[in-house]
């Protein structure tokens, strides 16, 4: 009698256990989901209000919509990717808590992309490769959302393997590689390809000698 309400009390443990792990998975999948539900929502309505512009010829619309939900899309990757690389050190010096830092860098950067970001869109839509070097209106739309396209593929793929990548590098490769694979290696300006790379490396290296500079005072101005 005894062993028979012992076996009958191993069994209910076990299938409490197997209800709490059944629900944890539950869960799990409703929290794994959940993001991806958002960021397809955000798709959708950037498709929706690019369709909505009415100065677009009937013929130009899928095109219209097609370069909102890929610029959507790269947005998304952005944030997950960039932004995340602009909030690592305030976060994990414990300065600022997530949701703080991510309210920051949403305002800063559509301030920045606002106030200072016409030159720099200039650069990437005609300083790389002109729509006047022999390549046709649609065909140079087609270049650019290639382009668009392959760079946040990358940087989504980036963030997959949890690595850290620019934005910039990124584009700027997408725009060359679509202008070379549709119209040659004459379509590109080397010179501001030339510039770009310099910035490249001078960046982190400049960044590395100002912040070193700036530990410099603060320890002996402040701490000491």
């Amino acid at each position: 009698m005894k062993n028979n309400q012992i076996d009958q009390s191993n069994r209910y443990i076990n299938d409490l256990r197997r209800l709490d792990y059944t629900h944890s998975q539950v869960k799990q999948r409703r929290t794994t989901l959940l993001p991806f539900t958002i960021a397809a929502l955000f798709l959708v309505i950037a498709g929706i209000y690019g369709s909505m512009n009415l100065d677009v010829a009937p013929e130009d619309i899928v095109m219209l919509v097609s370069a909102a939900v890929i610029g959507g899309y790269m947005a998304l990757n952005i944030g997950a990717n960039d932004v995340a690389n602009n909030m690592g050190p305030a976060v994990g010096g414990k300065v600022l808590t997530v949701v703080a830092a991510v309210i920051i860098a949403a305002i800063c950067e559509s301030a920045g992309a606002l106030l200072a970001g016409g030159d720099v869109v200039k650069t990437v839509a005609k300083g790389i490769i002109n729509p006047g070097d022999g390549v046709a209106l649609d065909d140079f739309r087609n270049l650019m959302l290639s382009a668009l396209l392959a760079a946040a593929l990358w940087i989504n793929l980036a963030t997959f393997l949890n690595a850290p990548v620019s934005t910039t590098h990124s584009i700027v490769g997408g725009v060359m590689g679509a202008g070379i694979a549709g119209a040659g290696f004459d379509l590109v300006n080397w010179l501001t390809m030339s510039k770009i790379a310099a910035s490249w490396v001078i960046s982190p290296v400049f960044g590395g000698m100002v912040a070193a500079g700036l530990l410099y005072l603060i320890k002996m101005k402040i701490l000491k």
